[in-house]
């Protein structure tokens, strides 16, 4: 299925389920993050059995994974899951999106970001959080475009490459209702 919204041109991003095919893929751009940078504060690669523990779970948690194809490969992966325990938090969801290196600022996160929105959003749920490192620049003025608020950062509550990072709290209102309206 093809992602909505403009593609770039001469780029033909396509979004679908997961498999478990894509996991050395998928694998690889996280570990490439885990590695040299900051959008995941993790620091130890992930093995393939971890990945695949951690698609199984997402699958019969019945949230879904996706990946972007551009050009038939694996560009970026995306996901969402419980923000955290409790059923009080039984219609919010954290989100994750990740990017491969050499697939960035052609509208593959965008198309992730957009398919995941729209898949919540058919489930009924009212919020999407995205706990994205402050120095995440890029990452931060997307989610603003797709209608994210910053309602909160925690300033220095990470560590990663010998650097002190701050968490910017993005929330999306997917029900359209106003951050402090009541249920």
């Amino acid at each position: 299925m093809n992602a909505p919204g403009p593609q770039p041109t001469g780029t033909r991003i396509s979004i679908r389920a997961a498999e478990a095919s894509d996991l050395p893929r998928i694998r690889d751009i996280l570990n490439a993050e885990i590695l040299s940078g900051t959008a995941s504060w993790g620091e130890t690669p992930r093995s393939d059995g971890e990945m695949r523990a951690w698609l199984d779970a997402r699958t019969e948690g019945g949230f879904p994974v996706l990946v972007a194809t551009d050009g038939g490969a694996v560009a970026g992966y995306a996901s969402f899951g419980p923000f955290r325990p409790g059923e009080g938090y039984r219609h919010t969801v954290e989100h994750s999106v990740y990017v491969a290196a050499g697939a960035r600022r052609r509208g593959v996160a965008r198309a992730l970001m957009e398919r995941l929105i729209a898949e919540a959003r058919a489930r009924g749920l009212r919020r999407m959080v995205g706990g994205i490192s402050a120095d995440q620049g890029p990452s931060l003025a997307l989610h603003r475009a797709l209608g994210f608020e910053e309602q909160g950062r925690l300033t220095g509550v990470g560590c990663k490459m010998g650097r002190s990072l701050d968490l910017a709290l993005m929330v999306l209102a997917l029900d359209g209702a106003a951050p402090d309206a009541s249920p």
